[in-house]
C-alpha cells in the first residue's frame, strides 16, 4: 500500500510485515475459520443466560437496602422489626360546585363503604374525616396484603389497588354532582410507574428505528447497518440475563434493565461500528476478505479492547459510591460492556466472514452512491485545514468556550425530584394536590424511629412519656400539624421498635423541609432516645433520604473521580505508551463533562429552554445525576478518544509527520465517530422528551455531552493540542518504558 501525505486526506496504513500475535487477532482468525460454530456459540450463550436469568428472576433492592446514612439505618431497623404492612388509600370526596354537603354525599359514602368493604383486597374502611374548611371529606381504605412486608408488600399493594380504583371509578360515575378521587402510596406508585413504563416503552420503540436509520445512512446497505444493531441487542439481552443471576448475590435496582439498555446500545453499536467500518474500508482498498478482517482486528479490534477497558474502569467507579443502587448499576453496566467487547471480538469477525460481500446488500438507493469508503467527506478535511492552520487560536477559542459553558456548574444545587416536579398532566397528581390542600397532614412526614440496641422490648411507660414530650416540644417548635391531642407511637409486634410520624406542610424537597429535619435530628429525636435508656434513634422519611443521599454523593464523588481518573490515566499510558497522550485524554474528557454539567445547570436550575423541553423544574439537579453522568460520560468519551488517537498513531507509525498524522487520523476516523455520536445523541435525546424530570436531565446531559465531545473536543481541541505538542505527544520516561510490557 502507498501512503498519502496530502493534508486532510487519510493515510493508508501498510500491513505490518510481521504477523500480529495478539489475542485479538487469534480470536478473529479462529472465528473466521469456524464462523458457523462461532455464531452458534454466541447466540446459544445469549439465549442461555437470558432464559436462565428470566427463570430465576431478579432480586430487587428493598427500600431499606438502598438507604444510606441515618435514614438508611432507621429503615433497616423498621424492616427488621417486621411491621405488618398497612398500605392506605384515601378517597377524596368534593362537590363540583360550592361547599360539600355531607348529607347529599352520604349515599356515595355508603356505596363506597359497602362495596369496598366487600372486596377481599381490602382489610378495612376507616371513618369519614372532614377537612377543616368543610370543602372536602376523606375516606381511608386499608389494603389487605396479608403477611407481606417491605418491598413485597408494595408489590402486593400495587396488584390489589386496581380493585379499589375500579370501585372508586364506578361509584364516581354514578355521582355526577361529586368529585370522587383516590390517592395513596399504592395508587401513586402505580400511576407514576405506568407513566415511567410508558416513557421507557416510547424510548425503546423510537431508539431502534433511529439507530437503524443512522446506520443505514452510514453504511448505505441494510445488512451492514443491521449487524451492529443485532450485536448491540444481543449484548443487552445477555447482560440482562447475567444481571438477574448476579442479583441473587447482589440485589439490584429495578431500573437496572433500562440502564443496561441505554449503555449497551451505545457501546454495542460503537464497537461493532468501529470494527465493521474498518473491515469494509480495507475490503474497498482491495484486501481479501481474510486480510480485511485481520487488519480490522489488528487496529479497530485493539481499539475496542482499550475503549471497553476505559468504559469498564469508569463504570467500576460506581462501586465506590457508597450506595446500593449505584453499586448494582456498576455491576450491570460492567457486564454489558464486557459482553459487548466479547461479541465484537468473537462473533463479529465470524459474521463478517460469513456474509462476505453480501454485507453490502441490499443497497439503499442514492445513499449508497453518496457514501465514500474513507468516511472523510469534504467537511472534515476542510475543518482540519482550518484548525491545524492556526492550532493556538483553535485551541484557545474551543477551550474558552467549554470553560465558559462549564462555569455555571460551580453554582450547581442538587436535590431529589419532589412531588412538585411530577407532571400535572397526570390526573392523580391533581388529586394529590387537592388532598394535601384539604388535609395537610396527608402530605409527608419526618418519621422518628426508636429501637433497643439489644433487640429487647422497649419500656412502654418510658416510650409513652417520651412521645408526649416529643409532641409537646414539636408543636412549640413550629410543627403545627402535630395534633393537640398528641402523637401515638406505632410499636412493632415484637415490641423492640417504635415509630412516630411528625407531619410537615409543603413539599419534602424544599429548604423549609430540610430545616425542620435539622430540628428533629438535632433536638427532638435525641430527647426521645434519652427518655429510653439503652435505645437508639434515627429519623427517616422523604426529606431525610434526600439529605442523607445528597451527603453520601458529595462525600463519595471526589473518591469516585480520583479512582476513575487515576485508573484511566494508567490504562492509557499502558495502551499508548505515552504519559502525554494519557494526560491529554483526561483533561479533554474533564472539559466535556464540565460543559455538560454547566449546560444542565443553565437549563434545569435556571430554566433556560424550560418551555421548549416542557418540564416543571424544581431549581435543582437530581442528586444522583452528577456522579452517574461523570462515570458514564467519561467512559463513553473514551470510546471516541481511543479510536481517533489509534488512527493518529497508525498514521504516525507509517512515517507521517505529526501535523499530517493528526489530519489523517481525524479525517479517517471522522465518519465512524460522527455516525457513532449521531446514534448516541439520537437515543439520548429521546430521554429528554420523557415526562419525568430525572429522565429529562439524564437525556439532555448525555446528548449534549456526546455532541460536544464528538465535535468541539475531537475535531478542534484534540487535533490542535496534539499538533502543538508534536513529538512530545509520545513521551514516556525510560524507567516507565522498562516497566511496561513490550508493545506489539
Amino acid at each position: 500500500m502507498t501512503v498519502t501525505t496530502t493534508l486532510g486526506r487519510p493515510a493508508e496504513t501498510p500491513v505490518p510485515p510481521a504477523p500480529y500475535r495478539g489475542v485479538v487477532l487469534r480470536l478473529a482468525r479462529w472465528s473466521s475459520q469456524h464462523r458457523w460454530l462461532a455464531v452458534a456459540l454466541w447466540f446459544a450463550f445469549v439465549a442461555a443466560v437470558f432464559v436462565g436469568g428470566g427463570a430465576v428472576g431478579t432480586r430487587v433492592l428493598t427500600s431499606a437496602e438502598s438507604g444510606v446514612g441515618e435514614s438508611g439505618r432507621a429503615d433497616r431497623a423498621v424492616e427488621r422489626a417486621g411491621y405488618p404492612a398497612q398500605p392506605t388509600e384515601r378517597i377524596l370526596i368534593r362537590s363540583r360546585s360550592g361547599p360539600l354537603d355531607l348529607a347529599a354525599a352520604q349515599p356515595a359514602v355508603d356505596q363506597l363503604r359497602s362495596r369496598l368493604g366487600a372486596l377481599p383486597e381490602v382489610a378495612g374502611v376507616g371513618d369519614l374525616v372532614t377537612s377543616a374548611d368543610g370543602t372536602a371529606a376523606m375516606l381511608p381504605v386499608v389494603l389487605d396484603v396479608g403477611s407481606a412486608t417491605g418491598s413485597a408488600a408494595i408489590d402486593s399493594a400495587d396488584k390489589q389497588v386496581n380493585a379499589v380504583l375500579a370501585v372508586t371509578a364506578t361509584v364516581a360515575r354514578g355521582q355526577p354532582a361529586l368529585r370522587i378521587d383516590e390517592v395513596g402510596d399504592a395508587s401513586l406508585d402505580k400511576s407514576i410507574g405506568d407513566l415511567v413504563s410508558g416513557d421507557f416503552g416510547k424510548a425503546e420503540r423510537l431508539s431502534l428505528p433511529i439507530t437503524l436509520l443512522i446506520l443505514l445512512l452510514t453504511f448505505g446497505a441494510l445488512i451492514a447497518a443491521g449487524v451492529p444493531l443485532v450485536l448491540a441487542l444481543s449484548a443487552v439481552a445477555a447482560a440482562i440475563g447475567l444481571s438477574a443471576l448476579v442479583s441473587h448475590l447482589l440485589p439490584v435496582t429495578d431500573a437496572l434493565n433500562s440502564v443496561i439498555l441505554l449503555i449497551g446500545m451505545a457501546v454495542g453499536v460503537d464497537y461493532s461500528l468501529f470494527y465493521v467500518r474498518r473491515a469494509r474500508e480495507e475490503r474497498a482498498r482491495g484486501a481479501s476478505r481474510k486480510d480485511a478482517i485481520e487488519l480490522a482486528a489488528r487496529t479497530s479490534g485493539r481499539a475496542v479492547i482499550v475503549s471497553g477497558l476505559a468504559v469498564f474502569v469508569s463504570m467500576s467507579g460506581l462501586l465506590l459510591s457508597g450506595d446500593g443502587t449505584f453499586i448494582s448499576m456498576a455491576v450491570g453496566t460492567m457486564l454489558v460492556v464486557a459482553v459487548a467487547v466479547l461479541g465484537s471480538l468473537t462473533v463479529l469477525p465470524a459474521m463478517l466472514s460469513l456474509l462476505g460481500d453480501r454485507i453490502e446488500r441490499p443497497r439503499v438507493p442514492f445513499v449508497h452512491r453518496l457514501r465514500r469508503s474513507d468516511g472523510a467527506g469534504r467537511f472534515w478535511p476542510a475543518a482540519m485545514r482550518v484548525v491545524l492552520h492556526k492550532p493556538v487560536v483553535s485551541l484557545a477559542l474551543a477551550a474558552t468556550a467549554l470553560l465558559a459553558l462549564a462555569a455555571p456548574a460551580l453554582g450547581m444545587r442538587t436535590g431529589e425530584a419532589g412531588a412538585d416536579s411530577i407532571p400535572r398532566s397526570l390526573p392523580i397528581m391533581q388529586s394529590y394536590d387537592a388532598l394535601t390542600a384539604a388535609f395537610p397532614q396527608t402530605g409527608f412526614a419526618h418519621t422518628v424511629v426508636v429501637w433497643n440496641k439489644d433487640g429487647s422490648r422497649l419500656d412502654r411507660a418510658r416510650l409513652d412519656a417520651g412521645v408526649i414530650e416529643l409532641a409537646r416540644t414539636a408543636r412549640a417548635d413550629g410543627f403545627p400539624l402535630v395534633p393537640a391531642t398528641g402523637l401515638t407511637p406505632d410499636v412493632s409486634p415484637d415490641g423492640s421498635t417504635a415509630t412516630v410520624d411528625l407531619p410537615v406542610t409543603g413539599d419534602f424537597n424544599t429548604s423549609p423541609a430540610q430545616q425542620s429535619l435539622q430540628r428533629v435530628r438535632g433536638d427532638l429525636a435525641p430527647a426521645l432516645a434519652r427518655a429510653i435508656p439503652g435505645s437508639e434513634v434515627g429519623v427517616t422519611g422523604n426529606t431525610a433520604y434526600v439529605v442523607d443521599f445528597g451527603a453520601v454523593m458529595r462525600s463519595h464523588l471526589p473518591l469516585v473521580m480520583a479512582f476513575v481518573l487515576g485508573l484511566t490515566f494508567l490504562m492509557l499510558v499502558i495502551a499508548f505508551r505515552s504519559v502525554v497522550i494519557a494526560a491529554t485524554a483526561v483533561v479533554l474528557n474533564l472539559l466535556s463533562v464540565g460543559a455538560a454539567y454547566g449546560l444542565l445547570v443553565l437549563v434545569f436550575q435556571h430554566g433556560l429552554g424550560q418551555d421548549l423541553l416542557d418540564f416543571r423544574g424544581n431549581g435543582a439537579i437530581i442528586d444522583w445525576l452528577p456522579l452517574f453522568l461523570f462515570v458514564v460520560l467519561f467512559g463513553l468519551s473514551m470510546d471516541y478518544h481511543v479510536f481517533v488517537v489509534s488512527r493518529i498513531r497508525e498514521a504516525r507509525e507509517s512515517g507521517l509527520p505529526t501535523r499530517a498524522a493528526v489530519a489523517a487520523g481525524v479525517t479517517s476516523s471522522a465518519g465512524v465517530v460522527t455516525s457513532a455520536a449521531a446514534v448516541m445523541v439520537g437515543v439520548f435525546s429521546i430521554f429528554g422528551t420523557l415526562s419525568m424530570l430525572e429522565f429529562k436531565q439524564l437525556g439532555v446531559g448525555l446528548a449534549a455531552a456526546v455532541l460536544i465531545d464528538a465535535t468541539v473536543v475531537r475535531a478542534v481541541l484534540l487535533p490542535s493540542a496534539m499538533t502543538l505538542l508534536g513529538r512530545h505527544n509520545w513521551w514516556l520516561p525510560r524507567w516507565l518504558d522498562r516497566l511496561l510490557p513490550a508493545a506489539h
